[in-house]
């Protein structure tokens, strides 16, 4: 977050409106650092308080609203939505403080403990019949299909410029289709999608899961459990201590609904959905990069190819190995070069 103190002149005239509505026409504002997205926050200093202005995503914006209630009612610990003027896509929100995972983790808190309360989080939502009680998108197969074209559109070009990029996409996706069979159709519970240590926060006052604060779950759809896992514990912006993800993982298996079939298909899971992510994360840090002029997206790009390439093992993925082995020769030795040799690219459409 940073020191910056927008004028009210600055903010939408419809948060103006609401700010004043609300009697805080004379808060003073801090303007949060802008994410990936057009999103825009500012503290309400003193208030406890948070604005959101999200005019451009009508869709999301709603989605906010909904599942802010809905995650509290499950007894978990989202922001509170105060008060929202939804066709303007502005809100006054709970200010849940800065104490967030990457924070805490920064200051030396217990790594260990702090993951262990997140994997409890989801346990919590997991078994609650409840949880899919919502009226959200199902993260289905032409979904998951549809999110690994950016890997073809972005990444692929990126590593060898003179692939048959039609080509590819076709059999990348043909591929991926078959290989997702065991995810299809688990719509199992409310995926945030973006369950990491920069949306979670550890906050003071309150017991148990809900010690820990929900944050960027406005894109969540309803799908397999072993998704927010997989998120949380194989984070593109941090590696685990070693030993942390499996002993995390177990803990989950020890205590996972028993709908979800077991150790063995659970984990199956959990590393094809791994291997999904990862290849559509690769994609969209060259995008962001190449296409959207913000290059230090990249400096994550190698752990998360590294993590793509574990999973592709884990996962049993031999034949799109075998897909990127023969369309990209080398590829793995390229692409880890990517972050070097694309930054100065800075700003240049692919």
């Amino acid at each position: 977050m940073t020191g910056t103190a927008p004028t009210h002149g600055q903010i939408l005239p419809a948060s103006a409106a609401l700010l004043a509505s609300r009697g805080h026409e004379g808060a003073r504002l801090t303007a949060f650092v802008a994410d990936a997205s057009p999103r825009r926050y500012f503290r309400l200093e003193g208030q406890g308080l948070i604005l959101m202005e999200d005019p451009t995503d009508p869709v999301g914006f709603d989605a906010y609203l909904r599942l802010s209630a809905h995650l509290a009612d499950l007894g978990l610990s989202a922001p509170r939505v105060v008060a929202a003027t939804k066709p303007a896509g502005v809100a006054l929100i709970e200010d849940l403080g800065d104490t967030t995972y990457s924070r805490c983790l920064s200051a030396g808190e217990d790594e260990g403990a702090l993951y262990r309360l997140a994997v409890d989080v989801l346990l919590h939502l997991h078994h609650d019949p409840r949880g899919v009680q919502v009226d959200q998108p199902r993260y289905d197969l032409r979904k998951m299909l549809d999110e690994l074209e950016v890997f073809a559109e972005w990444f692929a070009p990126a590593v060898a410029p003179d692939l048959d990029r039609t080509a590819f996409a076709q059999e990348w996706r043909a591929l991926w289709e078959a290989a997702l069979a065991p995810v299809d159709g688990h719509y199992d519970t409310l995926i945030m999608r973006d369950f990491h240590v920069d949306n979670l926060m550890l906050l003071d006052g309150r017991e148990g899961v809900a010690r820990c604060g929900l944050l960027d779950f406005q894109d969540g759809v309803l799908g397999p459990c072993e998704y927010d896992l997989m998120s949380l514990l194989q984070d593109a912006r941090r590696d685990l201590s070693p030993g942390l993800e499996a002993s995390l993982l177990a803990r989950y298996l020890e205590n996972a609904p028993a709908h979800l079939g077991g150790a063995q298909a659970i984990r199956r899971r959990y590393h094809l959905l791994a291997a999904q992510r990862h290849a559509r994360i690769l994609g969209v840090f060259v995008r962001l990069c190449l296409r959207d002029g913000k290059p230090g997206y990249l400096d994550w790009l190698p752990r998360v190819l590294r993590q793509f390439q574990t999973a592709l093992v884990d996962a049993a993925l031999t034949d799109i190995s075998a897909l990127l082995d023969t369309r990209m020769p080398g590829w793995q030795a390229t692409a880890a070069t990517l972050d070097t040799r694309l930054k100065p690219l800075k700003g240049v459409s692919a």
